[in-house]
């Protein structure tokens, strides 16, 4: 059995940021049909379920829930909500208030209206709200440490909302993934990243942005790398008069050697050959 954790942050602790202030946090296994309410709370309150099933009731809805799933709580509206008598859940939550908080959940699509999201297929939620849950101390550090985690859990609600919303106007979820991976190394080619860090940050598996690269645009993800830090590094060299090595580091490449290498592969010749031509016409 998960023990459970309750906390709040210490009267005495001046919140970090005036727009979002965490208010307590925690996660609880409960048992089968343990419920909470008819309630009115004076902040918000976000549950994210983490294993089996239950419902939560507002206004005259009734949602039926289960794990990946999580619901919102808006202050001073009455709601209602109770484990499953069979599977009952074990969810985390976090509560908060703040200036811009509706905004921030604005921006993930959450709302009186619309209090339900889906997280399944996000890796960090849960690591975000269990790592808040094994914080029970009130020093700086820790409330500074419960504050940053707060906002990304935030973050990834709205990168969520932001995928749903383009997906749906594309209508394709496929296209929406390489066009987000594509932005990516458009603004990090000149940074040290793996493939596997890029295909995290969008929210999808390694394997499966290489199958999206080849499908979409018959490449991988590397090369389509390679090739994007190859043609900068042309304009580089027919630009500017910076030596190999500059416009090697400039590319995302720390080693010169290994960037020649990469621009013969592409070019078929060196980088120093290619401004010579350059140079020649």
């Amino acid at each position: 059995m998960t023990k459970q954790i309750r906390a709040s942050i210490h009267p005495s602790t001046k919140p970090l940021h005036n727009d979002l202030s965490l208010f307590h946090w925690g996660y609880e296994r409960c048992k089968n049909g343990h419920s909470f309410g008819p309630a009115v709370r004076d902040h918000y309150l976000i549950h994210y379920i983490l294993e089996g099933k239950g419902k939560f009731k507002v206004g005259d809805k009734i949602y039926y829930l289960r794990e990946g799933q999580g619901f919102l709580i808006c202050p001073d509206i009455v709601t209602f909500y109770q484990a499953d008598l069979e599977t009952p859940w074990y969810y985390a939550w976090v509560g908060f208030y703040g200036e811009n908080a509706k905004e921030y959940l604005s921006l993930s699509n959450l709302n009186e209206d619309r209090p339900i999201f889906d997280a399944s297929k996000d890796k960090y939620i849960e690591q975000y709200l269990l790592r808040m849950g094994e914080i029970d101390g009130f020093s700086e550090s820790e409330s500074m440490e419960l504050t940053g985690l707060l906002y990304l859990f935030l973050s990834r609600l709205i990168d969520i909302a932001s995928s749903d919303s383009n997906s749906s106007k594309t209508g394709n979820q496929k296209a929406y993934y390489v066009d987000r991976a594509i932005q990516y190394i458009e603004r990090n080619y000149s940074r040290n990243f793996t493939i596997s860090s890029l295909a995290d940050h969008i929210g999808i598996d390694r394997k499966y942005l290489c199958q999206l690269f080849n499908e979409s645009l018959d490449t991988t993800p590397q090369q389509f790398l390679i090739n994007y830090r190859v043609d900068k590094a042309i304009s580089l060299l027919g630009e500017t008069n910076l030596y190999i090595g500059d416009i090697a580091r400039s590319v995302g490449y720390k080693d010169p050697l290994q960037f020649s290498k990469m621009f013969k592969k592409v070019k078929g010749i060196s980088p120093k050959y290619y401004r010579e031509r350059l140079v020649g016409e």
